[in-house]
């Protein structure tokens, strides 16, 4: 009788990316889908469209680059990051990224001597072996209680362990790190070991705020596949659909165009569109209801395209109260994108930023607000929370915001909701959303 033997179990080693197969390094760096890119076809319509492709290497260097100067500004050794968006900007790797938002089990160490370690999730680290920036990749600690089950707290001390091992190794005698966001056993067991710990979230943000010029180049394609998907769904759109019938045209869109995922399915219809924030529904939208929805959209190259339209479905005529909310929706953009240029301060733009009459009018959450891997820096309120939210700064060049309307008469009928995304340039703000505003 042959008895069943178990499989050797393999250590967990931290590795270094200089050490790593020929093999590994192979399948990491030419099979990895960042390096394989867009694909050939959609790189083919950028350039026929004039667009320039960025460069992923400058664009790498110029985000660590901007991670460590923020830090040396905020007066840290290094930051420890767990966001995934905060890792992809820092490293430019990526791994599950929705499932890592909510578990712990991918992080990573930017020191400001030069040390980039990210711990990856379970076999997994061949992943990093494309990017030079990495110096080390380790196997995470994950400490959820998916993960851990009832033995969170042993692996969250063995997280810790090793946290405050690569902080007295890399963040001197008195270490001062930013941490984004971390778990409860980590924050107690850094402070126990003399860490002073910084808001790693202020840090990013404020790395994240100034877009590179290959950053703007990236932009610039997810936006053109963005406004091409946009197209594909004005094309498709018809009485009869549902609105989530509607709203999967996008995904599609996003995915075959090198896009990564949407974070919101904010598509309404007729008398779904006021007031506004409705999500996708089972709705069937009839002809000469107003759609309008939010892209919300992380597309190519992981940037953001965070834009609204509001469409006239069927082939009539909008009514009049449709052309005149339509129309004050457009005047707000207009006017407002003005406004987008280098030392207006944050103030000014609460302030002299135009909309039309509350008592007659309901309007969105915010007038502006920052854009680039996702939503960002600054979120710019309304004139009366100024005392509660406001926060003042200054617009500088490289700064990329939306600019948002929502108009939605009180007395009833359907309401309009219009976003366009802007780059602040010393010569003025430039519209990199195209697609036109009219219904």
């Amino acid at each position: 009788m042959v008895m069943e033997q178990s499989p050797p179990k393999v250590p967990k080693i931290a590795i270094s990316l200089a050490d790593a197969s020929n093999e590994v390094r192979r399948a990491a760096t030419d099979l990895h889908h960042l390096n394989l890119g867009p694909g050939q076809e959609l790189v083919t319509q950028w350039l026929d469209d004039g667009l320039e492709l960025p460069d992923l290497a400058a664009m790498r260097d110029y985000r660590i680059g901007r991670v460590r100067r923020q830090l040396e500004l905020m007066g840290y050794d290094g930051a420890l990051l767990m966001d995934p968006m905060n890792i992809r900007y820092a490293t430019d790797s990526t791994n599950m990224q929705i499932w890592v938002m909510h578990n712990a089990a991918r992080y990573c160490w930017v020191g400001l001597d030069g040390s980039c370690i990210v711990w990856e999730f379970n076999e997994c680290e061949f992943l990093n072996a494309h990017n030079p920036a990495v110096t080390e990749v380790r196997p995470a600690q994950g400490s959820s209680y998916f993960l851990a089950g009832p033995r969170w707290k042993e692996r969250a001390n063995k997280f810790a362990d090793e946290i405050i091992d690569v902080v007295s190794q890399h963040a001197g005698d008195k270490p001062k790190i930013a941490i984004d966001q971390c778990h409860p056993v980590g924050y107690q067991r850094f402070a126990a070991a003399g860490i002073e710990i910084g808001n790693g979230v202020e840090m990013m943000e404020l790395a994240r705020a100034i877009k590179g010029p290959d950053e703007i180049k990236a932009m610039k394609c997810a936006v053109h596949a963005c406004e091409t998907t946009m197209r594909e769904m004005h094309h498709e759109m018809k009485p009869g659909m549902t609105e989530r019938e509607i709203w999967s045209i996008l995904h599609a869109g996003n995915i075959r165009r090198a896009g990564e995922w949407i974070e919101t399915q904010i598509l309404a219809s007729g008398p779904r569109t006021n007031p506004w924030m409705q999500e996708a529904s089972s709705r069937t939208v009839q002809a000469g209801d107003l759609l309008g929805y939010d892209t919300d959209l992380v597309g190519a190259y992981g940037m953001m395209v965070d834009i609204s339209r509001t469409w006239l479905v069927g082939d009539g005529a909008p009514s009049a109260a449709q052309a005149n909310t339509h129309s004050i929706a457009v005047e707000q953009i207009q006017r407002n994108i003005e406004l987008l240029r280098p030392g207006t301060t944050f103030r000014q733009l609460t302030f002299d930023a135009w909309s039309p009459p509350w008592d007659e009018f309901r309007r969105y959450c915010c007038q502006f607000h920052g854009v680039g891997q996702c939503d960002e820096f600054p979120e710019i309120y309304w004139p009366e929370q100024w005392d509660e939210w406001g926060y003042d700064g200054e617009l500088e060049s490289g700064m990329v915001l939306t600019v948002e309307s929502f108009v939605g008469p009180r007395v009833g009928g359907e309401g309009v909701k219009l976003e366009n995304q802007v780059l602040v340039t010393e010569h003025g703000p430039e519209v990199l959303t195209r697609l036109p505003l009219d219904l």
